[in-house]
């Protein structure tokens, strides 16, 4: 019944201005019990929709009581990292997305009240405010995975991160080098980082492999060099050497014929002594530290004149990736050479095989042009094609006759 003389419709829920000038709102759900908005609101018009957005919910059956969830998402995040089973640099990392991505956000909030509006929301202001891309994908990743777990346990009826692709770290196209930058950036380093270089290209070796390749890893008769550990870099400048990230990343490369001489050098003169000892070492002496070889890096991208490509260390095995899937290097090949287990990074490479491709396909031509009664010519080519062959046109022949 509506209209004059209708009894007032009833509001779902109530709100109330603090002397504060905000607005807190609340609600009676289902279980007969109160509820109170998780956090107070600037505007009124912001309360009553999440008013609203409660309203919905109950309506529709999706109501979840949020009582279990009101532990702050910043405690709940804590716990979660602690209690997984990780690395010591995946659980440093997981603990700097937390410090400087999902804490500022959300540390403060009760984990039931982060909706899909406010996952989109934090998101746009991260990317808008200049955080790169692949950081923000990392950071939402996380947060997917904390709220995961938090349906498991309870805490929510559903997890708010929906945002399809917001997972997905799309960086930008890295630079290719050419052969000539290659060894013109070799020729800018000190000595004792020539084969460095070298070998960051042409075996597609991680910096960390590299770090912790020993002389026993080094086969010079055989031009192999074996990945059996990776040197990592924590905070306060720690650094720990590991076994490789998966078993695809234990490996042996072969690296070109002609960088024999130059590693063989290089172990004769810049090498740690020992058959343990470090192929490549610090400035005294000690670990190669990224940090320290930064520096070094950079002031080699100055000297060789390619300053304007932003170009980093990891651009030099992104190189390598490129010379091997132009050299022909299957989609398993390119997998074993980089030391991954699935095909998804190597599959980025194919796109660079487009001028193997062509040589494949004049290889074919050779063939076709090569064959006896194939034509040889492009006008033959086009009556083959418009014609048919012999046998083809004989019997077009018998029919119409």
């Amino acid at each position: 019944m509506t209209g004059r003389g209708a009894p007032p419709r009833r509001r779902f829920g109530s709100l109330r201005q603090l002397p504060s000038g905000q607005w807190q709102a609340r609600y009676t759900a289902t279980n007969g019990r109160k509820h109170p908005a998780p956090h107070t609101f600037e505007r009124k018009g912001d309360a009553t929709r999440w008013l609203t957005q409660m309203a919905a919910e109950v309506s529709r059956g999706d109501w979840f009581d949020p009582s279990p969830g009101r532990a702050p998402f910043g405690d709940y995040a804590e716990v979660w990292v602690r209690e997984r089973d990780l690395s010591e640099t995946t659980r440093e990392r997981y603990e700097g997305l937390v410090r400087n991505y999902l804490d500022p956000a959300f540390g403060s909030w009760a984990t039931a009240a982060i909706r899909k509006a406010d996952v989109r929301r934090w998101r746009r202001e991260r990317l808008d405010s200049g955080t790169g891309g692949p950081n923000v994908a990392k950071a939402y990743r996380l947060l997917r995975a904390i709220l995961n777990t938090a349906v498991d346990d309870g805490l929510i009826h559903k997890n708010p991160c929906r945002i399809k692709g917001a997972g997905e770290d799309e960086a930008a196209e890295r630079p290719v080098l050419s052969l000539e930058d290659v060894f013109e950036l070799s020729a800018c380093v000190p000595p004792h980082h020539r084969a460095l270089v070298l070998l960051a290209t042409f075996t597609s070796l991680r910096f960390g492999e590299l770090a912790s390749l020993r002389r026993s890893d080094v086969d010079l008769a055989a031009a192999q060099v074996r990945v059996r550990s990776s040197q990592a870099e924590l905070a306060r400048g720690r650094t720990l050497v590991k076994a490789p990230k998966s078993s695809a990343s234990r490996r042996t490369v072969t690296m070109p014929a002609v960088l024999v001489s130059e590693l063989r050098t290089h172990l004769d003169h810049h090498a740690a002594a020992g058959a343990d000892g470090l192929v490549f070492v610090g400035p005294k002496g000690g670990v190669l530290r990224r940090r320290n070889f930064q520096r070094t890096w950079t002031a080699a991208v100055r000297r060789a004149g390619l300053s304007n490509l932003g170009l980093h260390f990891h651009d030099l095995r992104h190189t390598g990736n490129h010379l091997a899937a132009v050299s022909g290097a299957s989609t398993r090949e390119l997998m074993a050479r980089m030391g991954h287990s699935t095909m998804r990074a190597a599959l980025i490479y194919q796109h660079a095989t487009a001028p193997r491709d062509r040589a494949i396909a004049e290889a074919i031509n050779a063939q076709i042009v090569g064959r006896n009664g194939a034509p040889g010519a492009e006008t033959n080519g086009a009556q083959w094609h418009a014609g048919g062959t012999s046998r083809d046109r004989d019997g077009r022949d018998q029919e119409q006759r």
